[in-house]
């Protein structure tokens, strides 16, 4: 692929990305995402075959970015949930985006690879960390790091609640939930609370 067809299937991603993380895909609309994207209408079927094809290739591009923006280190497994956080708080899009992808189950294969292989990755971390007695070995691994990740997710979503009512106070908030999300599971994962 040339330059010229590189850059436009790059904007193509990008307006792509923007509809369907507002609109999801059946609300997504080719003729926006082209005219978004300064391109003809006909290079979405020509680079991704069609709608369907075009929100695949986001997926995949957008798990990729998660997964490499987010790794988990045995060391400080509640780093991780913080790291978590504060990348979905970032990019409310990718959640949207995300989101619909599960609601509409169209999770690709080649994206559904990418999250196991993640997954175990984060799962041999929280393995890890056990065995070095950093984490508990009362929940299983499985356990730990469902409780991580909803806790991330969930704090998110309740800030991003609280971000469209007082989005002046979001920063100063957004750092207590930090501080509260990082001790908690600190509190929560050992055997004896740090002092």
């Amino acid at each position: 692929m040339g330059r010229d067809s590189a850059a436009t299937k790059g904007r193509l991603l990008a307006a792509a990305t923007e509809e369907f993380a507002e609109r999801g895909v059946a609300g997504a609309r080719v003729d926006r995402i082209a005219a978004a994207a300064q391109a003809n209408k006909r290079l979405i079927y020509d680079y991704f075959g069609d709608k369907d094809g075009l929100f695949d290739a986001v997926i995949d591009a957008h798990v990729d970015r998660v997964i490499d923006a987010n790794p988990i280190d045995a060391e400080d497994i509640p780093a991780y949930a913080v790291r978590l956080f504060d990348y979905l708080m970032d990019n409310p899009d990718i959640l949207r985006l995300l989101t619909w992808a599960r609601l509409e189950r169209r999770i690709t294969p080649g994206a559904r690879a990418k999250n196991l292989n993640s997954y175990r990755n984060r799962l041999a971390a929280v393995e890890h960390a056990q065995h070095e007695g950093k984490v508990t070995a009362t929940l299983t691994p499985v356990q730990i790091l469902t409780l991580i990740e909803s806790l991330a997710l969930g704090w998110v979503g309740t800030t991003l609640a609280f971000q469209a009512e007082n989005e002046a106070e979001l920063e100063p908030g957004r750092d207590i939930h930090r501080k509260a999300m990082s001790e908690g599971l600190r509190r929560m994962l050992t055997d004896a609370p740090e002092p």
